[in-house]
């Protein structure tokens, strides 16, 4: 704090040219190091009015107006159209724009979540449907995955075959190999009957 016994008035009364006084409203605020921020609030606000403004104020308060004034100043002179409000505007933008972007990623994080569960759960499938082909048999999910693609029972496919039980794919092999062996000595006989009927 400036006051005019130490011989050192503040920035405000130095800018303005006059004896700061030890009641001065400015010299709490306005340091005498600090010339330019009284510059540049007074260009904008004139000493005048801040001075009314200050005067209105609880003194617990001045030293939060003062440096919203000194920033309003500050912010006006560089971008003389907007002011600060140019800066509340771009920094609205990016916290909107930073929404987005989080939405997004949060929406992607959740597709990978998703399919990281489908293929943790395929993979599972998978690896029961092994086990159970390796020791002839098959848990209950799999053989209903399976099972309702066959339309014939093995009775009734393989009747009257010599099927040997166990293997499914095994005895499948046999039994068409057999199905094979049965049908050629038909296809030959109907061949040879062919030949010996008579025309006429």
């Amino acid at each position: 704090m400036a006051s005019s016994s130490t011989n050192s008035p503040c920035a405000a009364c130095k800018f303005l040219r006059r004896k700061c006084q030890p009641e001065c409203v400015f010299a709490p605020y306005f340091p005498p190091d600090q010339p330019q921020k009284f510059a540049n609030v007074h260009k904008v606000f004139g000493a005048s009015n801040v001075t009314k403004l200050l005067n209105e104020l609880h003194p617990s308060q001045r030293e939060d107006a003062v440096n919203s004034l000194a920033y309003e100043a500050d912010m006006r002179l560089r971008d003389p159209v907007y002011g600060c409000v140019g800066v509340i505007s771009l920094l609205q933008h990016q916290l909107r724009q930073l929404q987005i972007d989080l939405s997004c990623a949060k929406s992607e994080l959740s597709k990978y979540q998703s399919l990281g569960i489908l293929a943790a759960t395929h993979q599972s499938l998978g690896i029961n449907l092994l086990a159970g082909t390796a020791d002839g048999t098959a848990t209950a999910a799999v053989r209903d995955h399976y099972h309702h693609h066959q339309f014939f029972p093995r009775e009734q496919m393989f009747g009257g075959l010599d099927v040997p039980a166990g293997n499914n794919y095994d005895g499948g092999i046999l039994a068409i190999g057999q199905i094979t062996q049965f049908q050629q000595p038909r296809a030959a006989a109907g061949d040879d009957g062919r030949r010996t009927v008579d025309p006429s």
